[in-house]
């Protein structure tokens, strides 16, 4: 059975409209209507049938839920360097936000010195997709422990117009100042990052539980 045919068994319409709506910037023909639980189900069962290999060589996709478990599979490839190899070779066909967004493979966690460099490529990228990866996987995996002041400014410095880029900058941002805040409130006093970048990021902090109070407070006055 094929990827396609696993996830046809699993569809559901009506969430195919309303998924539409999430992802307006691809063609709703393209879009099955699964769940993200059922897409993940079908990722780990082709992984475990030894289909992976194969799949993960189809490429372009069709469909919408193909390349999310393209992605789930991805995620589960435990050798860092086999896996690395497999979102490189993938990132240039990513066309929407939640498939840059969704799969984050565990090898990373462990190799964040042998992944560094990767993510500053993504984030040079002109393809949109590829840098909004590279800020995400920079912002779940470097705002602790292995946290560097010069992150901050590898993501304040990525300029571009589009939505969903501006957007991975201000999200990026608004988790630094819940995770890192005397650091990255810098950039908000200085007004470091583009005027709506700025803005949103501030709003995206304040609507945060992870910000106290004062911080909010704060924020407010550098709107």
């Amino acid at each position: 059975m094929t990827v396609y045919e696993r996830l046809l068994e699993v569809k559901d319409d009506a969430y195919k409209e309303f998924q539409a709506k999430l992802v307006p910037n691809i063609d709703p023909d393209t879009i099955i209507g699964v769940r993200t639980p059922q897409m993940r189900q079908v990722a780990k069962e082709v992984f475990a049938s030894g289909q992976a290999g194969d799949f993960l060589k189809e490429l372009p996709h069709k469909y919408y839920e193909e390349n999310l478990v393209h992605f789930f599979i991805i995620a589960l490839i435990k050798d860092f360097d086999e896996c690395v190899a497999a979102v490189e070779a993938f990132l240039p066909y990513v066309d929407c936000w939640p498939v840059s967004d969704q799969a984050t493979p565990k090898s990373f966690k462990k190799n964040h010195d042998k992944l560094l460099p990767y993510i500053k490529n993504w984030i040079a990228s002109d393809h949109v997709y590829t840098a909004r990866f590279g800020i995400r996987i920079l912002m779940n995996e470097y705002l602790e422990n292995d946290f560097k002041e010069e992150y901050l400014e590898l993501v304040a410095s990525k300029k571009g117009d589009d939505y969903y880029l501006k957007m991975m900058v201000a999200w990026y941002f608004a988790t630094a100042l819940a995770k890192r805040y005397d650091e990255s409130v810098k950039y908000i006093e200085r007004h470091a990052l583009d005027e709506w970048v700025h803005k949103k990021a501030i709003q995206k902090a304040i609507e945060s539980y992870r910000v106290s109070d004062d911080h909010k407070e704060y924020l407010r006055t550098l709107r």
